[in-house]
């Protein structure tokens, strides 16, 4: 008489879900706390740092007058409602258009000039055998993301000023000085290369850890294929990092009418309004320093609806092309 055969069942990801799903909420909270008290800190930070002033939004529609009660809930309260009022303010002002245009001018130079620069000092770095020549060129290059944006244009002015170190040598070999701090035409250039020295460094780590996380075994087999350097990086190493250049492509596209305040609020008046005003200095010139606290939330507000619209986008666009971007496509 033959045993009675034993019929194993297959763990499956599906199978673990359903399980998963019968769980109640009582039970998950006993298996996942250590991750729940984990995670508090970080929900407790953007709670009380995003969402809650997100509320303060309101005021985009209203004509807000902070005085108008004897605490931030009364003057919400007490101050007019004027609906639409500030954005119409602000879609009839030229200067608000100015500096649109230039806050993506701006961007769409630098997705060209500056984004791929991360990328190559990664592929650059990754390409060093040594790992004592490796850390020290990695620490020397992200070391100026430490420094503030006062410090960064005061050694560009020491530099490329006309008083700076260039300028002098130049008069003193009987040529004319450049003009490189307060020229309007160059200043796109300018600002990129300050962008550039500061945080490429610091963005490269990001493509270091994708660079490290493709298999050797990858470039072993491409190159006992006969795949030489350049087959290697367009088949083995392009495909590693693509998920990670769509997603910070993707991200920097949703950042695109925010390319900063400090660094253009030091060099504002030397080059003049015109060719430095971004939307983060309209919102302090045009609405915080003159108490239009209403036209500067809604320039701030038009600004997050822009973004949005613009990673919707791109995230679908990047599903299109075949990526995951931000969120998995169901």
């Amino acid at each position: 008489m033959s045993s009675p055969s034993v019929v194993g069942t297959a763990v499956t990801p599906r199978t673990k879900e359903a399980v998963s799903s019968r769980m109640s909420v009582a039970a998950r909270l006993r298996r996942d706390w250590p991750l729940i008290l984990m995670c508090i800190p970080a929900m407790l930070l953007l709670a009380v740092f995003h969402y809650l002033p997100a509320l303060g939004n309101v005021i985009a529609f209203q004509d807000y007058n902070p005085f108008a009660g004897d605490s931030p809930v009364q003057a919400f309260l007490h101050s007019e409602w004027i609906g639409f009022g500030n954005f119409q303010y602000l879609f009839e002002t030229p200067a608000f258009w100015d500096s649109v245009r230039n806050t993506l001018g701006i961007t769409a130079f630098q997705l060209v000039f500056y984004f791929p620069i991360p990328i190559l000092l990664a592929m650059l770095l990754n390409s060093i055998m040594s790992p004592r020549i490796r850390s020290l060129v990695q620490s020397v290059v992200y070391l100026p993301h430490f420094f503030s944006w006062v410090l960064v244009v005061s050694l560009f002015q020491m530099m490329l000023g006309g008083a700076g170190l260039i300028a002098q040598t130049a008069r003193e070999a009987g040529f004319t000085a450049p003009d490189f701090m307060t020229n309007p035409d160059t200043f796109y250039f300018l600002i990129t290369s300050q962008a550039i020295w500061k945080d490429a460094g610091w963005g490269m780590i990001v493509f270091l850890a994708a660079l490290a996380a493709i298999d050797p075994n990858l470039y072993e087999a491409a190159a006992a294929d006969g795949a030489g350097r350049g087959r290697r990086f367009w088949h083995v190493t392009l495909p590693g990092l693509r998920p990670v250049i769509v997603l910070l492509l993707i991200l920097r596209l949703g950042d695109a009418l925010n390319v900063g305040f400090e660094q253009f609020y030091l060099q504002r008046e030397a080059v003049g309004r015109d060719a430095s005003e971004v939307l983060d200095t309209f919102v302090y010139y045009q609405g915080i320093s003159v108490q239009q606290w209403g036209v500067g939330a809604a320039a701030g507000l038009f600004k997050a609806l822009v973004g949005l619209l613009l990673i919707v986008g791109a995230n679908k666009v990047a599903h299109k092309l075949g990526e995951q971007g931000i969120y998995a496509k169901k």
